[in-house]
């Protein structure tokens, strides 16, 4: 399969994998074909990448990192636990909280951990395509699946992985506590809106260090996932290491989802767009060392997305090195110069260190279509 963008995508091609509505539901299968009219309402529901089906690339099987039941448990549980808290604004201006959250979140985790424990090898891929109205249900489980994983990969015991998962997960949950006309704002904030929406991170602390059973260092990591090494940070201004890990993990993940996931404000990067603005401030914002470490496990350049070398050849990514994974296996379909080649070939990035990857075809994908 191949990852194209919505708008160049011609009808008539079919889904490689489902689409999800924002309660976990499958909103459109794998195999469905795509007319105008749902391409058009996919756009306008923010979904502006999707994985199609293609003869030259009909090998490339491309696994969500949980199932899809998991995924779909994860989001109804996030989505009614943050919508209880959301009606608890509404009804009163003091600071409610929920009897237990905890116990709604604690065998959620636990079997996000086992399912990702299964593959701990697997590389942190681009996410599922939801359709959704609030973008922070699937942020909130996009963080924390890749805080999870990172957290895995860097050997941290059962308990501490636990802490960092959870607080991964609601690290976003004092944005209950600020009206979803202001977070879902189209255009730019004002200065004293910005002001307002900065306070979640200590309606959140607020909101979970009050909570039976969770644990202080998850609370922390929805009080200290803004700040940044040099102190420019919130709400605190702390610096070094006055931030937790933890937290460190979650501000790296949390602004990479961020970059990568479509806003009312923003459409979505790409992975390797991210992350080479995630690297224009490690000196002064992020542990370079952590973020070194997430750039090694991230696959920059997804599975089937299509680039071009620096020997002119155009080719589509078919798999992944795990140890370079920036220096992905790249199946060859074209040339610039001659078009496309009778019959396709692989190069291997991690052994032909002399090519690189010059370009991601987003102005071939992106041509308009309609």
């Amino acid at each position: 399969m191949r990852l194209v963008t919505t708008r160049s995508c011609q009808p008539g091609a079919k889904l490689g994998k489902p689409i999800f509505s924002e309660t976990g539901q499958v909103l459109l299968g794998k195999d469905v074909e795509l007319t105008e009219r749902l391409l058009v309402r996919l756009e306008e529901n923010g979904v502006y990448y999707v994985y199609i089906e293609d003869p030259l690339t009909e090998d490339v099987v491309i696994e969500s990192v949980i199932s899809d039941e998991l995924r779909r448990e994860a989001t109804q549980t996030v989505r009614t636990e943050f919508r209880k808290m959301m009606g608890e604004t509404l009804k009163t201006s003091r600071s409610v909280n929920p009897p237990d959250l905890a116990r709604s979140f604690q065998p959620l985790i636990h079997s996000l951990i086992d399912e990702l424990m299964q593959t701990p090898q697997a590389m942190i891929m681009l996410a599922d395509m939801h359709v959704t109205d609030h973008y922070l249900y699937q942020h909130s489980i996009n963080v924390c699946l890749y805080a999870t994983q990172l957290g895995m990969s860097y050997g941290y015991n059962r308990n501490d992985l636990y802490m960092l998962s959870l607080g991964a997960l609601m690290h976003d949950i004092g944005k209950t506590k600020i009206s979803k006309e202001l977070l879902l704002k189209p255009g730019k904030l004002t200065e004293a809106e910005y002001e307002q929406v900065k306070k979640h991170a200590e309606f959140g602390f607020d909101i979970l260090r009050g909570m039976p059973n969770i644990p202080l260092l998850s609370a922390h990591c929805a009080l200290q996932h803004h700040e940044r090494l040099d102190g420019t940070g919130y709400p605190r201004g702390l610096k070094g290491n006055d931030i937790h890990d933890f937290a460190r993990w979650v501000g790296i993940v949390d602004v990479f989802d961020a970059m990568t996931t479509h806003r009312v404000y923003r459409r979505a990067m790409l992975p390797h767009e991210a992350v080479d603005i995630l690297y224009a401030g490690s000196m002064n914002h992020f542990d370079r060392d952590k973020l070194s470490w997430f750039r090694d496990k991230i696959a920059i350049y997804p599975l089937g997305i299509e680039v071009t070398l620096s020997t002119g050849e155009i080719g589509v990514v078919v798999d992944l090195n795990a140890n370079i994974p920036h220096r992905p296996i790249v199946r060859v379909i074209e040339l610039e110069e001659s078009g496309p080649v009778a019959v396709p070939y692989e190069v291997d990035l991690s052994k032909k260190l002399s090519v690189m990857i010059t370009d991601v075809n987003r102005s071939k994908l992106g041509n308009v279509r309609r």
